[in-house]
């Protein structure tokens, strides 16, 4: 008699997670939410206008012509020679283009390849806390060791003795955000030099998330992007990141670079290419060419000031106190004289029942730090704005 088999039941093995403490992001809440709600989303940080339809053209021409395939790992030659050029006449930096500058898809992919390449097991890497809520998952997926050192409450701006106490033998890179994400601040070429100082007798390295750089409002009264590739003490040890999403409205199309010395882009590199390899062929082209004008990004901090002063403007009829917004297309309110609830809950509420969608400060905070400051985005047509105002009045 023929031998007689029992397949078992279909079993899906348990995986021991790498992020155990990571669930959905607050930004996916929020504008499930809001969509649910039929809320005006000031929430997740994009905008809702159309890009410049010469981007379009330029990457459509680039399809049509046949750029269809691989490009080169580390992107495309013409738009590294463009970032090369614009980082030389912003900044007075020149890095290479075939050794010193890497295409990435996005600013996000190209903070976690910059920590997978340096940061190894036991390695310590500072974050400034609020911080952006990709760099602590990025460093624990490393092995590395999160040091969390608060902003100052209430203004966000640098604790440097806090800073230097953080430091130690094991302190692998410290990450810095300006513009910064979420509270608006800037850092002056004051505190950029005060953390120059403080690394120069270091091999501490530095992550400079600078997607915002274009968005930094007030230049009547000195107020200007201070790159670390303006600092030579911190060009030499620093990552620069940027992203062609934030810059140009088109922020689904994943598309940044990495501007770093020689020896740290070789190792960079190293871990890029078997991470995304290289990014989209036609897009790359496209920016490039439209790169040949530098008035889109000149021209930036005026367009987005505009929208700044529309939305401040409006909420100076509400009970919301104003935190400053040097840069970025974000800004932070206290809510204390509008609620008594928590920030996240502050934001459900809002959500559902005046119909905006804002960020809990608390979010950007690995122990959910409250001070009653949310976020809101004003990256949007001013219709939405003034949607968004109509509704906030209320309170």
């Amino acid at each position: 008699m023929a031998d007689v088999f029992t397949i078992p039941p279909a079993r899906t093995p348990a995986l021991t997670s790498r992020l155990p403490r990571v669930g959905t992001t607050i930004f996916t809440v929020m504008s499930a939410l809001a969509a649910e709600k039929n809320a005006v989303n000031l929430g997740q940080g994009f905008p809702d206008f159309d890009c410049d339809p010469q981007l379009v053209d330029a990457v459509t021409g680039a399809m049509q012509r046949g750029l269809n395939q691989y490009p080169p790992m580390a992107g495309v030659p013409v738009l590294r020679e463009a970032v090369s050029a614009k980082l030389a006449a912003l900044y007075g930096r020149n890095y290479d283009p075939g050794s010193e500058i890497t295409i990435t898809a996005g600013a996000t992919q190209a903070i976690l390849t910059i920590i997978l390449a340096v940061v190894h097991p036991g390695d310590e890497v500072i974050v400034l806390e609020p911080c952006y809520d990709s760099y602590v998952p990025n460093i624990e997926l490393a092995g590395g060791t999160v040091v969390r050192v608060p902003l100052t409450p209430g203004t966000f701006r640098p604790d440097f003795a806090k800073i230097r106490a953080a430091l130690s033998p094991r302190t692998r890179a410290i990450i810095v955000n300006s513009p910064h994400n979420p509270s608006a601040t800037v850092w002056t070429e004051a505190e950029m030099l005060t953390l120059q100082s403080i690394l120069a007798p270091t091999d501490v390295l530095l992550i400079s998330d600078e997607v915002y750089e274009h968005m930094v409002f007030d230049a009547a009264q000195g107020q200007f992007h201070q790159s670390a590739a303006r600092f030579a003490g911190l060009a030499a040890r620093a990552f620069i990141v940027s992203s062609f999403g934030k810059t140009y409205h088109v922020t689904g199309w994943k598309v940044g670079y990495v501007a770093a010395p020689g020896s740290l882009t070789a190792e960079f590199r190293k871990v890029h290419q078997f991470n995304v390899f290289t990014v989209n062929t036609p897009v790359q082209h496209g920016l490039a060419a439209y790169m040949a004008s530098d008035r889109p990004y000149l021209d930036l901090p005026a367009f987005y000031q505009q929208k700044r002063d529309l939305f401040r403007a409006g909420l100076e009829n509400t009970r919301f106190r104003l935190l400053p917004s040097e840069g970025s297309y974000f800004q932070c309110v206290d809510i204390s004289d509008v609620s008594d609830l928590g920030e996240a809950d502050f934001c459900q509420w809002l959500t559902t029942d005046i119909g905006v969608a804002a960020i809990p400060m608390s979010a950007f905070y690995g122990d959910g730090f409250d001070q009653h400051v949310v976020r809101f985005c004003f990256a949007k047509k001013d219709e939405t704005l003034h949607l968004a105002l109509s509704r906030l009045a209320r309170l």
